[in-house]
């Protein structure tokens, strides 16, 4: 003799088939449009790239050929500079937090600033370095922008770093007290050492979320159209070149913008991959 669902059972069931289909449709209509900017990048921006864009200058207006060795040089110093300042006050940050913070209201504050930090626009992280070091000193710089690039990088690294030394067991700390070993040497040479490969994810990470930041830059390493390695002048990068050229007349310049969004694309692509064969090395072992 057949069961008659009940109303309760058939209403939930046609609330569960309405739920999982709202979810695939939104996953299946941003798909779609991920799919679509990926196919128009790398259709124009493979078509735009060749080897003079390494090793050719950004062009004058008006004049033809042209390449962004200026600003793959000037983007390469100032996210160089930025990780080398943001790399070690992220990880000794997040690594207090984890280890001497636990009941320290300091350790509050600096969480709460971090989480400001983490969801405030990066316009107004490049306006607040804009007015402490750039209108203070009356010009723009490569210091400049790299550390209004550092103040977002610096969270990210924090933040992972503090969740990567969590994941340790706490067994691994006991046994390295027990040995005599003192709290500064078991926080860095055994619990953040067994935490590295995803401490070394989140730097990676940061890395890529700094890439392509274009506001910050407007107002602090501003732009260059010719080749320098002075980091105490404006410096050309490549974020802010695509934002120039891409909304430019001429056609070799929105070329360019191309080619220099294919080129960051590809290295966000990249340093995502890296990080992910990290993450699942730590997972494996």
């Amino acid at each position: 003799m057949d069961m008659k669902p009940s109303p309760l059972y058939a209403r939930r069931y046609r609330a569960n088939q309405i739920g999982v289909a709202l979810s695939m449709s939104a996953m299946v209509l941003g798909l779609v449009a991920l799919l679509w900017i990926l196919v128009v990048l790398f259709s124009n921006g493979f078509a735009a790239l060749d080897f003079s864009i390494f090793t050719n200058d950004t062009p004058a207006p008006g004049s033809e050929g042209g390449g962004l060795r200026n600003a793959i040089v000037g983007s390469l110093l100032i996210v160089g500079l930025t990780v080398v300042v943001s790399t070690p006050v992220g990880i000794l940050a997040g690594v207090y937090l984890t280890e001497y913070g636990d009941t320290s209201k300091t350790a509050e504050f600096t969480r709460f600033i971090t989480d400001i930090m983490l969801s405030a626009p990066s316009i107004v992280l490049g306006l607040f370095v804009y007015a402490i070091a750039v209108s203070t000193v009356g010009h723009f710089s490569g210091y400049a922008g790299s550390l209004a690039l550092s103040l977002i990088a610096i969270p990210v690294v924090m933040r992972t770093t503090e969740n990567m030394m969590r994941l340790v067991p706490g067994s691994l700390r006991e046994a390295a007290f027990a040995l005599g070993a003192p709290r500064w040497k078991v926080a860095t040479m055994v619990t953040l050492r067994a935490a590295k490969s995803g401490v070394i994810t989140g730097i990676l990470l940061a890395v890529a979320r700094i890439s392509g930041e274009t506001a910050p830059l407007l107002f602090t390493a501003l732009n260059n159209q010719f080749f320098s390695t002075n980091m105490e002048s404006p410096m050309a990068n490549l974020p802010v070149v695509i934002f120039q050229f891409a909304m430019s007349p001429y056609e070799n310049w929105v070329r360019l913008a191309w080619a220099g969004a294919l080129l960051i694309t590809l290295t966000v692509l990249l340093l995502n991959i890296v990080a992910r064969v990290f993450f699942r090395e730590k997972v494996s072992a």
